[in-house]
């Protein structure tokens, strides 16, 4: 046993890297962080719905968004960012929770950004398990009436096999069940995982919540990066790439510095002004 233990602990920052960390952590987090998180705050009519952010495994409500809130911000939307997925004893790193629970937590931010705004609805948009959660949040616990866009940056839509990383867990007896313990958070994530056959069974979207995918290449983490692109018909899937084919941002950097992700997260906010993204956008 004792073996067993010191294996799984050795595989675990393995996973817990490829899983979605994202900057040194912040001293604390405070409640208004450069404009953002201001609950006096009410959309204009030009952006009348607030943008909720929603980080990936290992971020929080600051670190994740340090690049895209005040870039959204600029812009004039009422931007607000949550941490879920918690676990006892471990301050600051989030998203380690329970996915289904996450779902539920989020739920509960929604509510309170709406009762905050007055808005009717809300976008989301989230990197990586923070692109992916949400989607639980709209298939089961009544999100599809309060959410009208949801944007993922390199979303783990359909799990990941973190280039074969995750399939040396059945190399190591007893691993799986002591990660599922420790961080059901990164568990959820795998392919095939029952958190994703329950959200992808009957297909990928719900209806009245449009859908966009922005997902780079040179992905790491979610892996092959086409498993983060939905089916559905009110879906755009979008490979930075394909705009700019100079782009090389991988997972972290997709969701904390890409302009050129920011922007395409701009025209998914706000298509009736979306304005072409080329490797000169910002």
């Amino acid at each position: 046993m004792k073996l067993r233990w010191s294996r799984t602990l050795t595989l675990l920052p393995a996973l817990a890297l490829a899983l979605g960390v994202t900057t040194a952590p912040a001293a604390a987090a405070p409640t208004i962080s450069s404009g953002w998180n201001n609950y006096s705050c009410k959309p204009s009519a030009e952006h009348p719905r607030p943008v909720i952010l929603v980080h990936g495994t290992f971020g929080n409500s600051v670190d994740n968004w340090l690049g895209l809130a005040p870039y959204l911000v600029a812009r004039g939307y009422c931007v607000f960012s949550l941490d879920y997925g918690q676990l006892p004893g471990v301050p600051l790193f989030n998203g380690l929770g329970p996915v289904d629970a996450s779902a539920r937590q989020l739920a509960s931010y929604v509510d309170r950004v709406l009762a905050a705004t007055g808005a009717g609805k809300t976008d989301l948009v989230g990197h990586s398990q923070g692109g992916m959660m949400p989607r639980v949040y709209l298939k089961f616990y009544g999100g599809a009436k309060k959410v009208n866009a949801l944007v993922g940056l390199a979303p783990d839509n359909h799990g990941t096999d973190l280039d074969g990383l995750t399939r040396l867990l059945d190399h190591f007896p007893g691993a799986k069940d002591h990660l599922e313990g420790l961080t059901p958070g990164l568990t959820d994530q795998i392919v095939g995982s029952d958190t994703l056959n329950r959200l992808n069974e009957g297909g990928d979207t719900v209806p009245g919540v449009h859908y966009t995918v922005i997902a780079t290449k040179y992905d790491e983490v979610v892996t092959p990066y086409r498993s983060g692109f939905l089916d559905g018909p009110d879906v755009h899937n979008v490979l930075l790439q394909d705009l700019c084919p100079v782009d090389l941002s991988e997972h972290l950097a997709i969701g904390l510095a890409d302009r050129l992700a920011f922007h395409e997260t701009a025209n998914a906010l706000d298509p009736a002004h979306a304005a072409p993204t080329t490797c000169l956008s910002g």
